[in-house]
């Protein structure tokens, strides 16, 4: 009878073992997830899922053990194209192509692994890209971190689907997305929906839990500021925190340091505008502005701890905002 290797139970001496998959004993767990050992074998989470040709069964809660086993040898024969090591266990989904490497090797390969659904991997040259038409004015800043971004769209600066005005590093951007769970949404537009999926699919890893208990006061703070009308008269009648996705009501967060917000109405812009400043950033306010308290709190909410090791559950569609090159359009599983 065949036997599973079961995801949730986790040997005491694991922790010093190696992954069998990508024969590291210390990686990311935001990336590679937990470690677990049974009947003899020692694997990351991810690892196991996003390993070629093996499949986790459902109905026996984990892999099982003769598959894992199997995987473990066909990886043995593989190099990893990154660090030229033995072990890659992952390989691009693109046809014909025979990259393979380690999940651990995939930031510094610049591949993209895709933490739901089928769990596709792609490298550098195949990957999904964002197709979304945008650059990053000169000295853009993360608006996580605070430090400059590229001059362009790239594997390591990326742009929210939905406003286009909220830049980020890749780096950053992941460790948000496991930090703020079933929070995570853009800090710019409050975009949701839209943003989660494309984040899904250019390979950030996203938690299904709450937010960590030790970034709960930094991250609320954070979302705290971009759901309340700051003028100086607030025209809605529903307060300064009410607030729509579009019309009268829709709130405009600041294009320079999203530190604060105003309704549409409420700063008598065209109903044609897309972007507006805080006084702070359009130089007519005091000197000192929001910006040195949004650093700290997002320089906070950085270094949490509390990581969460779930997985999203699967999506139903692939987002428009997503091009793939030379024509490889990888399908999606349906709900």
């Amino acid at each position: 009878m065949c036997t599973a290797f079961a995801m949730k139970q986790q040997d005491p001496d694991s922790r010093e073992q190696a992954c069998m998959l990508c024969r590291r004993a210390e990686a990311d767990p935001d990336i590679c997830g937990c470690k677990s050992a049974k009947k003899g074998l020692c694997a990351h989470t991810y690892c196991l899922f996003l390993a070629s040709g093996l499949f986790p069964q459902e109905s026996r809660n984990g892999f099982l053990t003769e598959d894992t086993r199997r995987a473990i040898q066909e990886a043995a024969q593989k190099r990893c194209f990154v660090c030229g090591e033995t072990g890659a266990a992952i390989t691009c989904q693109q046809k014909g192509c025979d990259r393979s490497f380690h999940l651990p090797c995939a930031s510094e390969g610049e591949c993209v692994t895709q933490f739901f659904g089928l769990y596709r991997s792609f490298c550098w040259e195949h990957r999904p890209e964002q197709a979304v038409q945008a650059a990053p004015e000169q000295n853009t800043t993360c608006i996580i971190c605070l430090g400059l971004v590229e001059d362009k769209k790239s594997y390591h600066t990326m742009v929210c689907p939905a406003c286009q005005h909220a830049w980020f590093h890749r780096t950053c951007i992941q460790k948000q997305a496991i930090h703020a769970g079933v929070c995570f949404r853009c800090l710019r537009c409050q975009s949701k929906d839209q943003f989660v999926m494309e984040m899904l699919t250019m390979g950030i890893r996203i938690s299904k839990r709450q937010p960590s208990r030790e970034s709960d006061q930094a991250f609320g703070l954070v979302y705290q500021r971009h759901i309340r009308c700051n003028a100086s008269k607030c025209l809605c009648l529903g307060g300064r925190e009410q607030a729509e996705e579009e019309g009268s009501w829709q709130m405009l967060l600041c294009s320079s340091c999203a530190a604060k917000g105003i309704h549409r109405r409420c700063s008598y812009l065209r109903n044609s505008a897309t972007t507006w400043q805080c006084d702070c950033c359009a130089g007519l306010g005091p000197g000192a502005s929001d910006k040195s308290e949004l650093a700290s709190i997002r320089t906070a909410s950085q270094a949490a701890s509390g990581l969460s090791h779930g997985s999203l559950v699967p999506e139903s569609s692939r987002p428009s905002t997503i091009t793939y090159p030379h024509g490889a359009i990888p399908q999606l599983p349906r709900a």
